[in-house]
């Protein structure tokens, strides 16, 4: 029980903004604050985890990035495009002709940021993996991105026959508990009802998958513009916002410029 001036003793990192590549969100009093747990949705196929990844390459902070919807292979050629400029698809050639060491400078300089590949992995899972980060950096990371939340499967009750599944709004909590213990920004990547799924319209809170808006600091929701030549802009939606502009409508949106050649997200120019 701590009063009003001793809380600012205890408070910790928690509500400290992490660095963030995202000036039109930031105009939108979007941020990614140490000690909260927010919610990006977005169809398959839009842009949701270069999103997460993006950020998590920005500033060069401690990330543990649980990514169970991608692979080792795509990650890592998306994450050396994204930090050299260079094609992706050269990127992957020279990976899969073991000719990598050009890259292993960027590289190593992003040594705290740390992926775990398991496609399914437990809620015991995770926390033995941020365990053992505590255990070789004496510390919890920063930034911990869950890709996707519908990937992460709820432990049995161990004192119960019967097995003791995890609602989507329970592992929500569970990722709020997550962030405050931590004092982490916890991020969850997650879909959207059918209607939305081609991600071709902005997209409201109630089209976020499950109606779980209750728990999360801050939703996003991200739909996709395209120009017919191979260009896209991804518009993201701040539908909730505990301590900043929201519109729940999803009619109000941030733009980035794609690039599929590097897998960078840039602001559109709009005057911020």
């Amino acid at each position: 029980m701590y009063s009003l001036a001793q809380s600012v003793l205890v408070k910790g990192a928690a509500g400290e903004p992490l660095p963030s590549p995202f000036r039109g969100l930031a105009h939108h009093e979007v941020e990614f604050r140490r000690g909260e747990f927010s919610l990006v949705a977005a169809g398959p196929g839009t842009g949701k985890s270069l999103f997460a990844l993006n950020l998590a390459l920005h500033g060069n902070i401690p990330v543990m990035y649980f990514s169970a919807d991608s692979n080792a292979a795509t990650q890592l050629t998306r994450a050396t495009a994204i930090l050299t400029g260079d094609n992706v698809r050269d990127v992957k050639q020279k990976l899969l002709a073991d000719n990598f060491d050009e890259y292993m400078g960027h590289l190593s300089k992003r040594w705290w940021i740390r992926f775990d590949y398991d496609a399914r992995p437990t809620l015991s899972d995770i926390e033995l993996r941020l365990r053992a980060y505590f255990e070789v950096f004496g510390m919890f990371p920063h930034l911990i991105v869950v890709d996707n939340i519908t990937n992460v499967a709820g432990d049995s009750a161990a004192d119960s026959a019967e097995a003791f599944t995890f609602g989507l709004e329970a592992m929500c909590e569970y990722m709020s508990d997550m962030a405050r213990v931590t004092g982490a920004h916890v991020l969850s990547l997650h879909h959207v009802v059918g209607e939305y799924s081609d991600g071709l319209q902005p997209i409201p809170l109630s089209g976020v998958k499950g109606k779980i808006g209750r728990v999360p600091n801050v939703i996003l929701t991200i739909h996709k513009e395209i120009d017919g030549m191979d260009g896209r802009i991804l518009h993201v939606s701040p539908v909730k916002n505990r301590e900043g502009f929201e519109d729940s409508s999803g009619q109000t949106y941030s733009s980035y410029v794609f690039n599929s050649s590097n897998m960078q997200l840039t602001d559109v120019d709009n005057g911020l």
